[in-house]
């Protein structure tokens, strides 16, 4: 469907630039990525069934950290679909954890998994499960 947007000069320059940063090839493309982004904060808002991926980066000499994630992981095993753990370096591990279930259980998972002594960083990604956007 076609449908025309009012806006400002400055404010639609603004965007045009922001657009060719992004290497998107028309507006549209752009407007659809900003309304979809839209719709799958408000699937989180909402507590609706959603997907993403919890990261994390720990010192795996701390002890009895990693007993402690895998402890945690399986309290939350109808969340989780898969765990990958990848070793960057001599002292630093990333975990990733795909995950696929309720906002706020995802939510409190990454709380809790970001909560352990010595994880040094983590970060929730969310996304949709793809159902309810198109």
């Amino acid at each position: 469907m076609r449908f025309g947007v009012s806006l400002e000069k400055d404010l639609l320059s603004k965007f045009d630039q922001r657009i060719r940063e992004k290497k998107y090839t028309n507006r549209s493309e752009a407007l659809r990525d900003l309304i979809r982004e839209d719709l799958v904060k408000k699937e989180w808002q909402e507590n609706k069934e959603i997907s993403g991926a919890i990261t994390l980066i720990y010192d795996h000499h701390k002890r009895e950290l990693l007993d402690r994630i895998t402890d945690i992981q399986h309290d939350f095993q109808k969340l989780i679909i898969s765990t990958q753990h990848i070793h960057l370096d001599h002292n630093n591990c990333l975990e990733i954890v795909a995950i696929r279930g309720k906002s706020r259980e995802a939510q409190k998972l990454a709380e809790t998994l970001k909560a352990i002594k010595g994880v040094k960083h983590g970060t929730l990604s969310m996304s949709s499960t793809g159902d309810h956007i198109d």
